[in-house]
């Protein structure tokens, strides 16, 4: 009789929680996601293979969008986002190249590169099969905790880019984003260098305890160490942008909805505790976003726009 009793007061807490808290239903793609008439048409170039030297033994794709309006004479904003072939494919519920030239020519956001790349693959060629399945070391790229994801993108990827195009050095002006895995890598590469990433976009985030490796010497930490390593260190200048769904994943790794809630609950804390102190450092600016959703990349994909736009408001 008591089990019962306490079994109907949790379940009558999670339904008063439920009540209060706003989750958004019937998301769909909009406007920004199709062309538009009299969006002038960007450059979308691709793929190159990339062989990188700090992540050893692989090799991955990327795909360059150039907007129409960029001028080499003066340096463009960046948007980074893994899962390149994802996030570009025409037909896909990203779209990202297709948001990037809408809302630049609508001014909603500054003129903005986008570079979009795939996680690596462990062999000498990438493989012509993989479609949209995941090359076979993005595991163990995304969901690490370690700087090495990110110093490839710092040290490699962008000076690459560089080379043909004038690249924003403002890490205010340099965006990051991805779903699922990709959302915790561009998270990490934010969170490991700031002065370099400031802006993330967020979507489906696997906030769970994928890279965590109990075996290993010294035991590394995972996705789900993030809420308490928010708690515990001092505040990064990140302007972060969190989507998830009501319905992501709940496996051996995690909930992936309740990991989302503590992200937004820590950066809460943080803040607060700041404010509490008069500490001097910055604070964290964040905004979320529940759906309905599940595991899939519908619900971020079309709030993209929306999340973009966020990103870039304070700058006007």
């Amino acid at each position: 009789m008591k089990r019962i009793i306490l079994f109907l007061l949790s379940f009558l807490f999670i339904l008063r929680v439920s009540a209060q808290m706003e989750v958004r239903t019937a998301i769909e793609m909009g406007p920004d996601h199709y062309p538009q008439e009299g969006v002038p048409k960007g450059e979308f170039l691709g793929p190159f293979d990339f062989h990188s030297k700090i992540i050893e033994g692989t090799v991955r794709q990327y795909w360059l969008f150039i907007p129409a309006q960029y001028e080499p004479s003066k340096p463009a904003s960046l948007l980074v986002f893994q899962d390149g072939y994802r996030a570009t494919n025409p037909n896909g519920s990203i779209r990202a190249p297709q948001v990037l030239e809408n809302l630049i020519a609508k001014g909603e956001i500054p003129v903005t590169i986008g570079i979009f790349i795939s996680p690596g693959n462990l062999s000498e060629t990438y493989p012509t099969n993989l479609g949209s399945s995941n090359p076979n070391n993005r595991a163990a790229e995304y969901d690490a905790m370690d700087d090495r994801y990110a110093r490839f993108i710092i040290e490699e990827m962008l000076p690459t880019v560089s080379k043909d195009y004038n690249l924003t050095s403002d890490p205010e002006q340099r965006a990051i984003g991805g779903t699922s895995s990709g959302a915790i890598a561009a998270f990490t590469v934010a969170w490991h260098y700031p002065d370099y990433f400031r802006k993330v976009y967020s979507g489906i985030g696997s906030y769970v305890s994928i890279g965590f490796r109990p075996n290993e010497t010294p035991v590394k930490l995972g996705g789900q160490d993030y809420p308490a390593l928010i708690r515990r260190e001092k505040i990064r200048p990140i302007r972060i942008f969190i989507q998830d769904g009501t319905n992501d994943l709940s496996n051996e790794w995690g909930n992936w909805f309740l990991a989302n809630q503590q992200m937004v609950s820590a950066f809460e804390y943080a803040n607060q505790n700041a404010d509490k102190n008069n500490l001097s450092n910055p604070r964290y600016e964040f905004t979320y976003v529940w759906t309905d959703g599940e595991h899939s990349d519908k619900h971020p994909g079309a709030l993209l726009p929306e999340g973009l736009k966020w990103l870039w408001k304070s700058d006007k």
